[in-house]
């Protein structure tokens, strides 16, 4: 009897750590699961960063194949303000922003003489997964296909999303890590030369 009495107090005992452990990793989930959904949005790169492609200084040139099967050359779109995107379809914060980003196409780009230009990093994605996420969010702004590394290298592109503002002289004004919305979207432009 007295044996019986020491197993279940041992059990109860085992039982209290579990519960207690179990709301202790739930308010941790919970706690992060909030700051995931609060969506932070991006963060400046400043111009002494060791990210930092060049502020102030010429975007790099390059020519890229489109999702629809032209190509398009960045400088070619001098003279109008580009948010130039660096993106994959697994990206979870890039799932987030593209429809502010659509939308932001939508509403503004052409009274705002901005392109959006939207690069997959296809070299480490699949050009069928790439044409359900813009069809599954209606993208509608060009999609440019890196299929094979250097670019991103040229763009220092160690996380996505990757965003650069580059004014209607062609220079990088903003380089942003991380998610963008709307309203940052527009911030960025109104202030964009």
């Amino acid at each position: 009897m007295n044996n019986k009495k020491k197993v279940i107090s041992a059990l109860l005992i085992i039982a209290l750590v579990v519960i207690a452990v179990t709301t202790f990793i739930n308010k941790k989930l919970d706690i992060n699961k909030n700051t995931l959904d609060d969506n932070i949005p991006g963060y400046e790169v400043k111009s002494d960063s060791p990210q930092s492609v060049g502020l102030g200084k010429p975007a790099p040139d390059f020519t890229l194949k489109t999702l629809d099967g032209n190509t398009m050359t960045l400088s070619d779109l001098k003279g109008k303000k580009v948010i130039l995107n660096f993106w994959a379809s697994w990206c979870p914060p890039c799932k987030d922003e593209m429809p502010y980003f659509q939308e932001y196409y939508k509403k503004y780009a052409k009274k705002d003489n901005v392109e959006i230009v939207a690069v997959n990093l296809t070299f480490n994605d699949n050009l069928t997964n790439v044409e359900n996420f813009v069809k599954s969010y209606d993208l509608t702004f060009p999609i440019l296909l890196m299929e094979e590394e250097g670019l991103n290298l040229t763009y220092k592109i160690y996380t996505i999303p990757s965003t650069f503002m580059i004014n209607t002289k062609g220079e990088i004004e903003k380089q942003i890590l991380g998610p963008l919305d709307l309203d940052t979207l527009r911030d960025y432009i109104t202030n964009l030369e």
